[in-house]
């Protein structure tokens, strides 16, 4: 800003100088033909003696002349001078404006070296992204895997609890069977006890006939048909429950894979 002001002050201070140098140059000339006419003064001043005066008026001139021309010669070298001033501050200007720029110059290569560093950080952070998505797609491809194992643990360990259930269910229906066996068992051998009583009765009341123990052996021969017929119902009922549980059985899942 301080040049763009300066050029026009250098612009007038060089047409002043460049007038300055065609004065002097006018004078120059002057001083050319004074010195021309000095010659042919000289040359005729010993037949000009009369014009003497006329010469030294012309002397005069001449002197009055060069020391105007001095003086505009000192004017003009007052000038250079401030010229040669304004265009030394015009250099320093230059050089402030120089290092400036080269300041900034060295300030926007940093700035550009930073740019770059940042660059390849987030090329590098880039790079450390795309293995983390990767990795993470690896993770969840794993838990997938792991959720489709985890689904189909979870579908066997229902299919054991469903089966453990029939088992449950056919094993608590085996036990009823067992219970109604067992009772059949027991109602047989009451039935047998029966037997054996009224064995007995008829064998004793045959043995001794009707005698003061016929009582006792038809008390005992009624207990035996007692016996008999409670054993008889019990077990009637039993083989009607144990033929319940076996067409249970029989379309029992848990005894599939058994039978």
């Amino acid at each position: 800003m301080d040049e763009a002001k300066l050029d026009p002050q250098a612009l007038e201070v060089l047409e002043a100088i460049k007038a300055s140098i065609e004065q002097a140059t006018r004078y120059q000339e002057k001083q050319v033909a004074l010195t021309e006419e000095q010659t042919e003064l000289a040359k005729h001043r010993t037949d000009a003696t009369s014009n003497l005066l006329q010469f030294s008026s012309a002397t005069a001139k001449y002197a009055e002349d060069q020391t105007a021309m001095a003086q505009e010669r000192t004017s003009l070298t007052r000038a250079q001078t401030r010229l040669s001033t304004r265009s030394t501050e015009l250099a320093h200007i230059r050089t402030d404006l120089g290092r400036e720029r080269t300041a900034m110059a060295e300030d926007r290569t940093q700035f550009a070296l930073h740019r770059t560093e940042l660059a390849r950080q987030r090329t590098t952070l880039s790079v450390i992204r795309t293995d983390l998505a990767k990795g993470r797609t690896t993770l969840a491809e794993q838990r997938t895997d792991l959720s489709r194992q985890r689904t189909d643990l979870a579908q066997e360990r229902n299919d054991l609890a469903a089966n453990r259930t029939l088992r449950a269910v056919t094993r608590t229906r085996l036990s009823l069977q067992r219970t109604e066996l067992a009772r059949g068992r027991t109602h047989l051998a009451i039935i047998r006890t029966g037997l054996a009583f009224m064995a007995i009765g008829l064998t004793l009341f045959r043995y001794f006939g009707i005698s003061q123990w016929s009582v006792f052996d038809g008390a005992l021969v009624l207990v035996s048909v007692v016996l008999v017929i409670y054993g008889g119902r019990g077990y009637y009922r039993t083989q009607a429950n144990d033929r319940r549980l076996a067409e249970l059985l029989t379309t029992d899942r848990g005894l599939v894979d058994v039978v």
